[in-house]
């Protein structure tokens, strides 16, 4: 129960930021929106799907979002850690790791914002689910699931990083694994190698469930299973390695 309670008392701290910061919350928000627009309408793709591409395109995007945007909360953690906030939390009689997991708490809220967005954006677009209620919140729930498991190899990477200006440097680590996947095209239209790496991204592998469950272009059934693993052996890599790299703060 300290747990807990330790944890909703960071998670609001982090949700009291957005009324200081409200630039910033919009513009997480935007940002995705902007890349579904361009890559549907000014870019163009689709290699190899069949069917209507923004019904292939829109849970791409999703499953991108999920992935993009870690530089927020990795900045936010090294911030509280070069302005000393974390060393006066750390004296405080809190649970170890309140913070990371008020940090992550909170940017959930804000992905799950985010996702609401671009699924009503993709609606006006003509995207439609055609999985029916069930399918719909397990395919929400991967999504979310993958976005969480990203922001813990953000929060472990900002914890080695240490420094605002750093965090650019290992946010450019992030966008291989997003255009190296099936977002915009099938791993079916690229170069055999390539293909390869690209079915075996852990977004691809998201990407692709999602699509089986919305009932879209591009989805396959036998995915689930790994859109699960993936996402679950991540947590359980970075996890318990950022919690530890906090606890050693301080030593």
């Amino acid at each position: 129960m300290y747990a807990l309670t330790d944890s909703w008392t960071m998670t609001r701290r982090e949700l009291a930021r957005w009324g200081r910061q409200p630039v910033t919350v919009v513009v997480s928000l935007v940002f995705p929106v902007m890349l579904l627009l361009m890559f549907g309408y000014l870019v163009g793709g689709g290699r190899g799907v069949r069917g209507e591409y923004v019904d292939y395109l829109v849970p791409g995007m999703l499953a991108l979002t999920m992935a993009f945007g870690l530089e927020g909360t990795m900045i936010a953690v090294t911030q509280d850690l070069n302005k000393g906030v974390v060393d006066r939390f750390r004296s405080l009689p809190m649970t170890n790791g309140a913070v990371l997991v008020g940090r992550s708490a909170a940017d959930m809220l804000q992905s799950a914002l985010g996702l609401t967005a671009l699924i009503g954006v993709g609606y006006a677009l003509g995207w439609r689910a055609h999985g029916g209620p069930g399918a719909f919140l397990g395919a929400v729930g991967l999504l979310l699931l993958f976005r969480f498991a990203m922001l813990w190899i953000g929060i472990f990477l900002a914890l080695v990083a240490g420094k605002p200006e750093l965090v650019q440097a290992v946010q450019i680590l992030v966008w291989p694994v997003g255009f190296l996947s099936n977002a915009f095209a099938t791993p079916d239209s690229m170069p055999g190698w390539l293909g390869t790496v690209v079915e075996w991204n852990p977004m691809s592998q998201t990407a692709t469930a999602v699509r089986d469950l919305f009932g879209g272009p591009g989805g396959e059934s036998g995915h689930l299973w790994a859109a699960v693993a993936w996402p679950l052996a991540l947590l359980a890599v970075f996890f318990p390695l950022a919690v530890g790299r906090f606890a050693r703060l301080s030593r």
